[in-house]
Formats: C-alpha cells, structure tokens, sequence
C-alpha cells in the first residue's frame, strides 16, 4: 500500500502534463483576428454608444461582440450586442445612470476563430458626455428687448442644475460682448437700441450634486433687429405730416414767384456778352493796317451805286421819279464814258 501512493501521484502528475500540452497545441492551432481599432465611447447630450473601425479580413463575414462592467459590478455582462454586423453599439437602458462608472470591451469573431478583448477607459456620462446648445424655441422682439424662450437639450434629473449663459452684442460685426447668466428657459435682454442689429449665442452649464460643472457648445449666432418705438413712429408721422404741408404751400408759392420774376431771373442767369480775345486785341491796335487796305481799295475800283424803291400799285409819282433816276444814272454813265 505504501508503494501505491507514489505511484498514483506520479499517473496523476503525467496526466496533467499531457492534458496541459494537449490545450496548448490546441489553442496554438485555433487561428486568431486582427482586433478592433479606434475603439471609442460617443456620447452627445447622456446618448451615448460605442464605435469602433471594421476588421477586414478574407474568408467571410466579421461579427463583433461586445461586453460592459461596472463599477460597482466588476463583472463582464452582455449588452444585447452579441455577433453584431454593426461597428456601433448603443448603450442599453441600464447603462443610463449618469453617475456610473463604464467600462466596454468589443472582440471581432469569425466562425470559431475571435480577436482579442479591446477595452475601452472608463466612462461617466455627467463628466465625458459632449452637452449640445439649447433650441431656440421663440424669440419676441421689441423696441427695446429681446424676449427668448429655449428647450433644454436633454432632460434633467433630481440635483441637476442648468444655467443658461447668453452672450450677445450689437450688429453682425460689433466685437464688444455682453454676457448675462439665468436658470430659467425664459429671458429678456433688455436696455436695447431702437431699430439695430443684434446677435446673441447661447450655451448650456450643468451643475450636478456634486458641483462639478459641465460647460456645452456654443449655439449658432441668432440675429434679430429691433423694432421702432411708439414714440418714434409719432415723431416721424409728425415730420412727415409737416413736410407735405411745407410741400403743398411752397412748391405753389415758388411757382409763382417764377411766373412773376422770370424776366428777372432770365436776365440774371443770362451769361454775360464778351467780345472774344483775338477780336478784342484786333480792335485795340490803333494803326489797324487792314482798314487802310480797304479804303484803297474802294478808290482804285468804283463801282455803281443800286437803290431800291418799293412803290404801291399805281402810282404816278413813284414811276416819274423813277424815270428821272433812270435818266440821271445814264447821263452820269455817259460823260464817265467820255
């Protein structure tokens, strides 16, 4: 009996030993996958999911499954993602607890053959989710102010805590901002010019239980112009009413002091008569040697001289004095002949 005892344990540890090779030659031979890469959580406004790239490989379609633990639970647990085609998986129901901490793990399989477990870092959705800008709901415009109502981007729980930070400035290319800080998802920026430009951005803090704040994105810039006063519409209908009483009663009026004065007024805007330059020299010189020339002319050529008389019909006296013209100018011509 003794003896036996050495020998069952010597069977004993051989058959370990060969149980132990058998595995290792076994999983030596299983072939593996490339694992997933750019494993990453997004998460936007408490929606959260987990992506990753695909795993290519030859041979048939890749299937990926995924896994999820705790905190609390240090337990690996199926999240209804389990030989998914899908390179997303969203975050169940029970993953919804934004104080929790989360940590996934994603595998590519193929047939028997896997990849490895590529995990993910811990995740808390009120410290690492993205929180997005508010929806402007209305905005009512005034004279004076602008009167807006937004919708919070996600539902808030009990200890959550949401200030809303404004900024806003006048016209689209002003660079003096003001800022204001509220609670309320109703506002009024008030103190505003009549008839301007005014731009405003809005973003989302959350203060949780814990006072850690949680800073979202900036909203796009919203443009809105103000409207004219009451006060301002009277002073305009009041001019307006004055210049078409001014209109009516002057343009008459002008008219006719035009009509009355316009010999006046014709000789005032009548541009002076000037005697040109070259002429103005010509007549200032005092030998003028052309009019000599013309004189001399007019001696050394002479020439007849041609009335014109105009008579009625009729009359004796115009024809006789005629003839006796006629009779003059020949004897005239006739001893210049001689």
């Amino acid at each position: 009996m003794p003896c036996r005892a050495p020998l069952l344990s010597f069977l004993l540890l051989l058959f370990l030993l060969l149980l132990g090779s058998v595995g290792a030659s076994g999983a030596e031979s299983s072939p593996r996958l490339p694992a997933p890469k750019d494993v990453m959580i997004y998460s936007y406004n408490f929606r959260s999911l987990l992506r990753w790239s695909p795993v290519k490989v030859d041979g048939g379609l890749v299937l990926y499954t995924v896994h999820f633990k705790t905190g609390a639970f240090n337990q690996w647990d199926e999240m209804n993602c389990t030989r998914i085609t899908q390179t997303e998986c969203s975050f169940p129901w029970r993953l919804k607890e934004r104080r929790w901490t989360v940590v996934l793990r994603v595998r590519a399989e193929l047939g028997q053959a896997t990849s490895d477990w590529v995990e993910t870092d811990p995740f808390v959705a009120e410290r690492n989710t993205t929180i997005g800008p508010p929806e402007v709901n209305s905005v009512v415009v005034s004279s004076d102010s602008l009167l807006i109502s937004v919708i919070p981007p996600f539902g808030s729980e009990v200890g959550d805590r949401l200030q809303y930070h404004m900024s806003y400035w006048e016209n689209a290319t002003s660079t003096t901002k003001k800022e204001t800080k509220t609670s309320n998802t109703l506002f009024k920026i008030g103190n505003l010019k009549e008839l301007t430009l005014y731009c405003f951005r809005i973003q989302v803090e959350l203060v949780t239980l814990l006072d850690l704040p949680l800073l979202g994105l900036q909203s796009d810039p919203k443009c809105y112009r103000t409207e004219i006063s009451e006060a301002t519409r009277a002073r305009y209908i009041i001019l307006i009413f004055v210049l078409v009483l001014l209109f009516v009663y002057l343009v008459p009026a002008g008219l006719f002091f035009l009509w009355r004065h316009q010999k006046t007024i014709k000789y005032c805007i009548q541009p002076p008569l000037e005697i040109p330059s070259h002429f103005e020299e010509y007549l200032r010189d005092p030998v003028m040697p052309d009019l000599e020339v013309l004189n001399n002319y007019a001696e050394d050529n002479p020439h007849d001289s041609l009335s014109v008389v105009v008579c009625g019909e009729g009359s004796q006296a115009c024809g006789s004095s005629l003839d006796g013209q006629a009779h003059s100018q020949s004897a005239s011509s006739a001893s210049e002949v001689t």
